[in-house]
């Protein structure tokens, strides 16, 4: 693989990670494209890492706010652990109950918990099958990633909650293993789970983004076992270009993506996404 290769290949990476399309159906389908088949996954998951650095920086204050509200948490449960070990639980001026938004925040990382649980279990089950799907397959599981996308938008409910519940938590997990299929968005399938299960459009594009970080950071040591089969691959130069240009698109991609998503418009994508998705299914039938 040259650096104009891998740079191309970064880009589609960056964009598609965030935005609704599926990154890596795109690139099994670009690679099978630029006749790169035989390039390691480790390859595909690195320019993850580059894309996570893009969350990292996007979502740095809130990232910041749960761990400071995480270390307020345990402090003040240590702290009523040894006033009831002291036998002085009732007594005023030693440290206050959390306020609302600190127990939002736990509840929050409870809630990431139970997703990448529930995402580490189905992501192993499938792993495996997704390694080996063809690009036939990929091309329906595009067509099927719009139709969710619509069909986030069509349903309604009165009351959307701001914090993700534990039910909530477990069927956004559960999308996101299951999207661990390429064609399936993973940001796709994790965004229409939480709308669907009634979460405000604001909070899942950013539980999603956020549970993205445990996933990239699994799949990586998971397969960093890889990395002489690799640089044996792809030469350092153009890993550093495919890294670089898959940061930088993904740092805009975002930006954009959280723009549709408070304007409920994730069902643009749809219109590429079918129309894509037909017209290469069609093109591998006949291959």
């Amino acid at each position: 693989m040259n650096i104009l290769e891998a740079f191309i290949l970064g880009i589609i990476q960056g964009i598609s990670e965030f935005l609704p399309i599926s990154s890596s159906g795109h690139l099994s389908i670009f690679s099978e494209f630029m006749d790169l088949s035989n390039v390691p996954i480790l390859f595909d998951i690195l320019l993850h890492v580059a894309t996570l650095f893009s969350v990292l920086i996007v979502f740095r204050k809130k990232i910041s706010g749960l761990i400071v509200s995480l270390c307020k948490f345990i402090s003040w449960h240590a702290d009523k652990k040894d006033r009831k070990t002291a036998g002085t639980e009732g007594d005023a001026g030693t440290q206050e109950i959390p306020d609302e938004n600190v127990v939002n925040d736990v509840r929050t990382i409870l809630a990431l918990i139970t997703a990448t649980l529930a995402t580490g279990i189905t992501g192993f089950i499938l792993k495996d099958y997704a390694e080996t799907l063809k690009p036939v397959f990929i091309s329906v599981l595009f067509i099927i990633t719009g139709i969710l996308l619509v069909l986030s938008e069509r349903i309604k409910h009165k009351n959307p909650t701001e914090t993700v519940n534990y039910r909530q938590a477990l069927v956004i997990g559960l999308a996101q293993g299951i999207g661990v299929l390429p064609g399936l968005s993973r940001s796709g399938v994790t965004i229409s789970a939480a709308l669907c299960s009634g979460v405000k459009r604001t909070s899942a594009g950013e539980f999603s983004f956020l549970l993205s970080i445990p996933a990239i950071v699994a799949a990586f040591i998971f397969e960093v076992k890889d990395a002489d089969t690799l640089m044996g691959t792809v030469p350092l130069s153009s890993l550093a270009a495919g890294m670089v240009s898959a940061f930088t698109a993904g740092l805009l991609s975002l930006k954009f993506l959280l723009h549709l998503i408070k304007r409920g418009k994730l069902s643009w994508f749809a219109c590429y996404l079918i129309p894509a998705g037909l017209i290469l299914t069609v093109y591998f039938m006949f291959q």
